[in-house]
């Protein structure tokens, strides 16, 4: 061979070994960065905390409400003082009216199926307002647009940003539908009607930075989106009715009996449940202050997104106090009909209640309000600010799922204050996880926390109508919403707890997020970016694919060879998301022993072979052995090869 060939053949070989290097090098290294926004701006920093600039307006509620057994029919006036932090100049604010989506030609109804669905409501004229008043400074305006279930107010002259504050009030009055899609309606019982209250009043939409004005229209899985301020209402409704509500009973001395005062004093300072109301009791006029006539429940709560009430004369009353870790406490309270009692079902009621409450409140972030109460309605299960409506017809396990479901909303979204309408994993899958963890405390663990059974979710992971966690609710099919709102993020946050980050990174990172978005609006990008600032992990790989996308994980054990000292164990990546490779090394003598490779090797492609050393000669590797991964082929997560068996 002469120098030139020799020097040509050198030449051709390192090019060839350059570029499969490079290759091998970028072939999967889209996967680990590109997700992932991390520039930030002065409104959203790029750690995932608020910015210099990031702002939020404020609105705060007067009402005066009263109820009308005998139509139905809710009639009030309310104020609406509202605060433009904003930095620009508002001309018209936009206002939702959310009774008209049981209008017959609503967008809602219209976008309801033929066949119904969860979401069906009974055909109503929608809400009338009369006496419209936007005042700005010295200027007032009567000038609306109704559309739908949208209203857009108008000032006659600017509302100035950074400040600047207006007050708009009317008078509105809507009939209560019987079903209610769900979030509101009417039960009749032997003792009565038992009315749940909800998205029931004229309420300002959000003005952020990222959207502008944020005016989807309520249609029916969307749930609400709205800012913070203080609620102060008064409800008037028959003497012998209860009226429960988000915060914190004004006047309690004014609507009861001073032996119904006693009990409801007795079970602020309770640590077991009292009751207030017995059955026996049921609309006795005796319980109450007014013997005829009507009364005046009036009601206050801060810093809340939300007002819900519930009103009826055929309910159980019984409470108990919440105990917080800064020394406060509060009153966990139940109201539910005879049809509910017994200690198999709502009798339990302010038991669960109270130890959701103290639960999250010690592992996650304090709540913040002076009272809780659980309801029983007609309503699979809605949560307010405060308040829950749980099914009258729950028992047991069930109750007990749906009530501590509902009150860790508290935490998602009424705390951590994200957009129900668009992102429902936001609040229902990370809801669903701190469930997880609440169940196994609760009780010593009575009823069976399920969110740790992947394997029973493989089916839908593999169907082809699945659907992305960032499918808008609105836009989901409804086979899939419950796992892509509820199920799926939870078992995202599950795996970076239990597989991927470890449980002291993840908790600290976790209740970091919560801290620093308290009270405000984070959108998704925030929540991404403030986790990996907090645990210190470039997370794109998984946000991405697990949060935006339908593709899957399946983790292999190829193959083990066993050297002079050592073993050569190689794995792949056979699905669509990489993961690190936890594994449990089984020895010939019994003894076990765990070994993990980082998520990093599978950016040089999708096998990977690991050389060690042992001592012990190897019987079995599984990866993941507690199966916390949703891994959708179990039968390659073990060497020697077989198939998988419980």
């Amino acid at each position: 061979m002469n120098r030139k060939t020799f020097q040509f053949l050198v030449l051709v070989f390192a090019s060839f070994t350059f570029s499969l290097a490079t290759a091998q090098l970028q072939s999967n290294q889209a996967q680990f960065d590109e997700f992932m926004d991390r520039s930030g701006n002065s409104f959203r920093s790029a750690s995932g905390k608020p910015g210099p600039d990031y702002f939020q307006n404020e609105a705060s509620y007067t009402i005066k409400a009263s109820l009308n057994p005998e139509t139905h029919k809710i009639a009030g006036q309310i104020t609406m003082s509202y605060t433009n932090n904003s930095p620009e100049d508002l001309d018209y604010v936009w206002m939702y009216l959310e009774q008209n989506r049981f209008t017959e030609n609503s967008r809602g109804t219209l976008t309801t199926p033929v066949e119904g669905n969860r979401y069906n409501g009974d055909p109503l004229e929608g809400v009338k307002i009369s006496n419209l008043q936007a005042k700005v400074r010295r200027s007032t305006s009567t000038k609306h647009l109704i559309t739908d279930t949208r209203m857009q107010v108008f000032f006659n002259e600017p509302l100035k940003a950074k400040g600047g504050k207006a007050e708009v009030s009317m008078n509105f009055e809507f009939e209560v539908p019987v079903n209610g899609m769900d979030r509101m309606g009417r039960l009749t019982t032997q003792n009565g009607e038992i009315y749940a209250i909800a998205q029931w009043f004229p309420q300002v939409a959000v003005f952020d930075d990222v959207e502008g004005w944020n005016v989807e229209p309520y249609l029916g899985a969307g749930e609400f989106y709205y800012d913070y301020g203080d609620f102060d209402v008064e409800i008037t409704v028959p003497h012998n009715y209860v009226v429960v509500a988000s915060g914190e009973l004004q006047n309690p001395k004014k609507v009861l009996a001073s032996k119904t005062l006693d009990r409801y004093n007795k079970a602020l300072e309770s640590q077991e449940t009292v009751s207030i109301i017995s059955s026996e009791e049921i609309g006795d006029s005796n319980n109450f202050a007014n013997s005829s006539g009507t009364q005046t429940w009036h009601y206050k709560i801060k810093n809340s997104r939300d007002f819900a009430f519930a009103a009826s004369e055929a309910f159980i009353w019984d409470g108990a106090q919440f105990n917080l870790p800064s020394g406060k406490s509060g009153l966990a309270h139940s109201v539910y009909p005879i049809e509910s009692d017994g200690e198999d079902a709502w009798s339990r009621s302010t038991e669960y209640s109270k130890a959701s409450i103290e639960h999250y409140s010690e592992k996650w972030f304090e709540y913040p309000y002076p009272a809780a109460v659980n309801v029983a309605a007609d309503i699979g299960g809605m949560e307010y600010p405060g308040l829950n409506f749980c099914s009258w017809k729950s028992k047991g396990g069930r109750l007990w799922g749906v009530t501590d479901h509902e009150f860790g909303h508290n935490w998602f979204p009424m705390i951590v204050g994200s957009n129900e309408r668009r992102y429902a994993w936001m609040d229902e899958g990370f809801n669903t996880f701190i469930n997880y963890y609440s169940t196994l405390a609760f009780n010593d663990g009575e009823y069976p926390a399920r969110l740790s059974q992947p394997r029973n979710a493989v089916n839908w992971f593999l169907g082809e109508s699945r659907e992305g966690i960032d499918t808008y609710p609105d836009v989901a099919n409804l086979r899939n919403l419950g796992m892509i709102a509820y199920s799926k993020p939870a078992m995202g946050l599950l795996m970076l707890r239990e597989y991927i980050l470890g449980e002291e990174r993840f908790d600290y990172a976790f209740r970091s997020y919560i801290k620093t978005w308290a009270f405000k609006h984070p959108q998704p990008q925030d929540f991404f970016n403030h986790i990996e600032n907090a645990a210190g992990e470039n997370l794109s790989w998984f946000f991405g694919a697990w949060f935006y996308g339908t593709g899957n994980i399946d983790l292999a054990v190829d193959s083990l060879r066993k050297q002079a000292g050592s073993y050569d164990l190689t794995v792949s990546n056979r699905g669509d998301i990489p993961m690190p490779v936890h594994m449990q090394i089984t020895y010939e003598d019994g003894t076990t022993s765990m070994k993990s490779l980082p998520v990093e090797i599978w950016q040089r492609g999708n096998t990977w072979t690991h050389r060690f050393e042992s001592e012990k000669d190897i019987k079995s590797i599984e990866i993941d052995p507690n199966k916390v991964i949703m891994d959708v082929n179990y039968s390659n997560d073990k060497w020697p090869s077989q198939i998988y068996k419980d």
